[in-house]
């Protein structure tokens, strides 16, 4: 059986940089040493990091009766509100915040100084989506996909911007409409480059293949986004966060299978996924 694995599968910039900052507080013998909110959304490093003493501080109420130590903001970012608690409180702050995902916080705040009112496409639910909130002093609108403009009431010139792991196919049908619904909109399209490339990899993939495997962390925004396109293009596609779900979902031998995985996938977990598949079939 053929195995191809996506060149750029696993760890992107802002994840790999996230992580080892912790890693380095921790041999640097800091303590307490907290994450707000899990540092990436996997399952596996999180749980190898509470092992080596890393606390998660899952909110506010959290973060308000916890000793004070080092917290780490993870590369989803936080809200200007929460990070300025965090100093009041005495807390001392790693900012492993994306850079990409910085440039957002900068670019609303400028925008909203202009005088625009702030439209972001996303996940309201995801912690990036919310943190990006968090640096705009009128609550934007959040676009899930494009049927939610029918809702949002008609802006003079609305600046838009995107959770950076956004599909990228739903960003462009959402600012297609805004175009056609006469919003005189300033597009700044904020999807990393790295989210696109994964996306556009694995949509090459999966229509090459006869079965797609996706793999990542559950609670993985972009994982999920990898996955829905894999499948659109390959009914054969498994998504797991880890070699034993594989197993636990049957996987059967195809003349050729294409590997993928999230920005959150640890190289470990990819390799033993393609070692299996390898010498297994």
């Amino acid at each position: 059986m053929e195995v191809i694995t996506a060149e750029h599968a696993g760890f992107c910039f802002g994840v790999e940089r996230a992580v080892n900052i912790v890693y380095q507080l921790i041999e640097a013998g800091e303590t307490p040493l907290y994450t707000y909110g899990p540092i990436i959304h996997n399952e596996t490093v999180v749980e190898e990091l509470e092992a080596k003493g890393v606390r998660i501080l899952a909110d506010e109420a959290a973060l308000e009766t916890a000793e004070p130590g080092t917290v780490v903001i993870r590369s989803h970012g936080v809200s200007r509100a929460v990070q300025q608690k965090m100093e009041v409180l005495g807390f001392r702050v790693e900012d492993a915040t994306c850079p990409f995902v910085k440039k957002i916080h900068h670019l609303v705040e400028q925008a909203e100084a202009e005088g625009h009112e702030v439209l972001i496409t996303g996940d309201p639910d995801h912690p990036e989506v919310q943190a990006i909130c968090g640096w705009c002093r009128k609550k934007p609108t959040v676009i899930r996909e494009a049927a939610d403009i029918s809702e949002i009431s008609t802006y003079d010139s609305p600046f838009v911007v995107s959770q950076t792991t956004f599909q990228q196919k739903k960003f462009k049908e959402i600012v297609e409409k805004l175009n056609r619904n006469g919003y005189n909109a300033i597009v700044v399209n904020t999807i990393c480059n790295a989210t696109q490339t994964r996306q556009k990899e694995a949509e090459a993939l999966a229509s090459s293949v006869d079965a797609m495997i996706v793999i990542g962390g559950s609670q993985s925004s972009n994982t999920k986004k990898l996955y829905e396109i894999c499948k659109a293009h390959c009914g054969k596609t498994y998504y797991i966060r880890t070699l034993v779900d594989l197993r636990h979902q049957g996987f059967q031998p195809v003349r050729c299978v294409g590997i993928t995985a999230g920005a959150s996938t640890p190289k470990k977990i990819i390799e033993e996924v393609q070692a299996y598949v390898r010498n297994e079939f």
